[in-house]
């Protein structure tokens, strides 16, 4: 696996270096006139969006909107996809994944709808989420069974739900309170912002949402920096009585290059408030390649990600059970992630993607817990030191007619070295359960009608994605 990184890393850093050094000779005789300059940012462009930024990993492509007014902006996604792996268990199940649920079937994973207000400096945000996201995402966050009103269901349905306030100072201040994306793993949820469907661990074990407060400020028309306090990592209640903080930093000194740090710190070990999380996430993005606006055939864009995470667990919770960084009560996370991307054809409607990553993760404190009767199995395991690491591979193409479709067809290797994917046995009774594991914590409240049966986990998934995608 290690081999693997190593490579992929090498001949992605050979590319940019063989590119960058054709693209100097080429202009070396430009370069000698004295008067010519580095074109200027103009003081009034808009922060983060000085440049056609639409090459970037997570983040939206398009440069237009159907529904733009002074007051509103429309934003609508429809995501399917239909996958199938070499296991094509006997209950249509996929683990290990917040981008696929069902196997085999095809799968409305995502849908919303809604859009941004702005009037006055007053913004507010709302995006619906309905499909298998609604479930699959929130699954692992446990909070909202502590105390009243069902928190699951209230939330549920909102991907995002926040309004605030702009102020006209440096390049902008937002301050906005709710329900907002976090970007921890650079992939963004939205799956058409992607380079490819099914996220490396790093992006797919690392939180999709945050609700609380967040600052947004842009002293800069390159940087804005982010702080936020909210109620834990992607939770929608708080575990123990700290909420979470933490900060970013995203900065782009130049139209091909994109540099962004996420800090995290809180106490999210449900009734251990002694127990500290820490959590570094960061990320590089360059465009080495750029002939965009040439009449040249071939490779028109070519640019590529590198992505590393380190956290990790520390203190004591109650009956004495002890996390530490390192050692044989280890609770931490170690993950990286790169990926290569090339446009090519008239007006950049293909798109090929390669790449892959790697994910330690002892104690599994962060790992996407596998659904059904293979649910108390995992979190039994679930101790300090235990084991937990592996590796994937993918490679996608992409086909976008225009600025609001992608299809994609995408092949994805995944290994763990324990028992984590869904074999051909499954991991649901054929008999199903007395209530629904979706909607309930207590494990003695969905004991399976079938107590005979045994999960079907396997180390590893070969599987291929057909996915389309449309956003207005």
């Amino acid at each position: 696996m290690k081999k693997f990184f190593t490579a992929l890393t090498i001949a992605l850093t050979c590319a940019s270096i063989n590119t960058m050094a054709q693209t100097a000779s080429e202009t070396k005789p430009e370069q000698k006139d004295s008067t010519k300059k580095k074109p200027e940012i103009p003081a009034d462009a808009e922060p983060l969006n000085y440049a056609d930024f639409s090459w970037i990993n997570g983040q939206n492509r398009q440069k237009s909107k159907l529904l733009d007014n002074k007051y509103f902006t429309g934003d609508f996604t429809f995501d399917m996809n239909y996958t199938r792996s070499n296991h094509n268990p006997i209950d249509n199940t996929v683990t290990g994944s917040t981008a696929l649920a069902r196997n085999g079937e095809a799968e409305v994973s995502f849908v919303g709808i809604g859009g941004d207000f702005h009037y006055d400096n007053v913004r507010g945000r709302i995006m619906t989420q309905f499909g298998t996201r609604s479930t699959v995402v929130p699954r692992n966050d446990y909070s909202g069974y502590r105390g009243q009103y069902d928190l699951p269901d209230a939330y549920r349905y909102l991907s995002e739900a926040y309004g605030g306030y702009h102020f006209n100072s440096w390049h902008g201040i937002n301050v906005d309170m709710g329900i907002f994306m976090s970007y921890i793993g650079m992939y963004s949820y939205n799956n058409f912002e992607n380079w490819s469907y099914q996220p490396s661990y790093t992006s797919d074990n690392t939180p999709w949402f945050f609700n609380g407060i967040r600052v947004q400020a842009f002293p800069s028309v390159t940087t804005k920096v982010e702080l936020w306090i909210i109620n834990g990592w992607q939770s929608y209640g708080m575990f123990n009585k700290m909420p979470g903080i933490g900060f970013s930093v995203n900065t782009r000194p130049s139209p091909t290059f994109s540099f962004v740090s996420n800090n995290y710190f809180g106490t999210d070990v449900a009734g251990a408030p002694g127990v500290k999380r820490y959590h570094t996430d960061n990320s590089i993005q360059h465009l080495y390649f750029d002939a965009a606006n040439k009449s040249t055939s071939g490779i028109k864009r070519a640019a590529f990600t590198l992505t590393a995470d380190f956290g990790f667990q520390n203190g004591t919770a109650p009956g004495g059970v002890v996390y530490s960084a390192f050692g044989k009560n280890a609770s931490n996370f170690i993950s990286a992630m790169a990926y290569n991307r090339l446009w090519f054809g008239k007006d950049m409607k293909w798109g090929w993607t390669l790449g892959g990553g790697f994910m330690s993760n002892p104690s599994r404190y962060l790992a996407l817990v596998p659904p059904g009767q293979a649910t108390d199995s995992f979190l039994a395991a679930s101790t300090p030191g235990s084991k937990m690491a592996g590796w994937d591979a993918s490679s996608c193409i992409d086909y976008n007619p225009n600025q609001f479709l992608t299809v994609r067809f995408e092949l994805v290797h995944r290994f763990m070295n324990v028992p984590y994917f869904n074999g051909h046995g499954g991991v649901t009774s054929p008999s199903g359960y007395q209530t629904n594991p979706a909607t309930s914590f207590n494990p003695n409240s969905y004991i399976p009608a079938d107590a005979s049966f045994t999960p079907d986990l396997v180390k590893s998934e070969n599987r291929f994605i057909i996915a389309l995608m449309t956003r207005f």
